[in-house]
């Protein structure tokens, strides 16, 4: 007789995903970060849910195509990037949720290699690599390892893990909670999410780049110097276990003495980049913090010529 066991297999079922994206609108550029999304070659149904923050709802000439929809609301929460996020999952239909920033691009294999890392019941949330690409930059960052786990990030922000580049489970969204409205100015929103992320589940790594991000060497907080000190003091008065490492809290508080110094708050700036040394004499934001103290260069110039080389303070 014929081998006949897989005529009655069960057919692989594939789970739906729907994808946020907050934008003040940037024509063109959003364009091009939604096609990337409807494009990808993943076989389940993907929900793109474009969300505009507090300005208005633009029609988008992006063909949808098969098992895909767009959807285009109005936030209707906080203004700014955090509300912008919640709207999106509020009206998401999809069983895994992801996120795209308005000027990132999906390689068409992000979602279909994501989504076999989820096999594993143990895990609820993937990311994987990026390609930065702007003027003067074209630069891989992907791990040498396959997870992220809770310690890791109390340690150091792992900045390949970035908020482009995640997909998790809605029950992995339900555990961690939504993302944090209340932190001023939505600074390290990314951050203190993945934080809580990473206390319910280990983050798996998909060790390609699958996210090309459009690095234009500028900030939207540039300057808000004020802005980052408040949001990285809640950020560690929120999560008391930052604590327990001694090189994270010295990169958070050279974070905040770098913005001190460059707000000409300069005596408070050495008061705390004191507390950063105690902590970790080798952190390298002392360096970069100490001449803008001094008054030999500026902040904002030291931003600059870090992130032309790909680099953050």
């Amino acid at each position: 007789m014929p081998d006949r066991a897989g005529e009655n297999a069960v057919p692989q079922t594939y789970p739906e995903i729907t994808v946020v994206v907050a934008t003040r609108d940037r024509p063109g550029l959003l364009e091009r970060a939604v096609a990337s999304i409807l494009g990808q070659d993943y076989p389940g149904r993907v929900e793109c849910v474009v969300v505009y923050d507090h300005v208005d709802v633009r029609e988008l000439d992006v063909p949808a195509g098969p098992d895909r929809s767009l959807k285009l609301i109005a936030n209707s929460r906080r203004p700014g990037l955090p509300g912008g996020r919640n709207s999106g999952v509020e009206a998401a239909t999809g069983e895994l949720l992801a996120f795209c920033d308005d000027d990132d691009i999906w390689l068409p294999t992000k979602l279909s290699r994501q989504v076999e890392q989820l096999a594993d019941p143990a895990i609820g949330a993937v990311s994987c690599g990026l390609r930065l690409r702007g003027p003067g930059i074209d630069k891989e960052r992907v791990l040498d390892r396959d997870r992220v786990v809770h310690g890791e990030l109390l340690a150091d922000r792992v900045m390949e893990v970035h908020s482009s580049t995640m997909l998790v489970r809605r029950s992995t969204w339900a555990a961690a909670g939504e993302v944090d409205e209340g932190i001023p100015g939505g600074y390290s929103e990314d951050y203190e999410w993945l934080l809580r992320v990473s206390a319910t589940t280990p983050i798996a790594v998909v060790r390609e780049a699958l996210v090309i991000v459009d690095w234009h060497g500028g900030s939207f907080y540039f300057g808000r110097w004020a802005t980052i000190v408040e949001a990285q003091r809640y950020l560690i008065g929120k999560h008391p276990e930052l604590a327990t490492s001694r090189a994270g809290m010295a990169r958070l508080r050279g974070q905040i003495a770098f913005a001190l110094a460059s707000g000409n708050r300069r005596t408070e700036a050495m008061k705390e980049l004191a507390a950063v040394i105690r902590l970790n004499p080798r952190e390298k934001r002392v360096l970069v913090t100490v001449p803008v103290i001094l008054g030999l260069v500026t902040g904002e110039r030291v931003l600059r010529m870090a992130q032309k080389r790909g680099k953050g303070i």
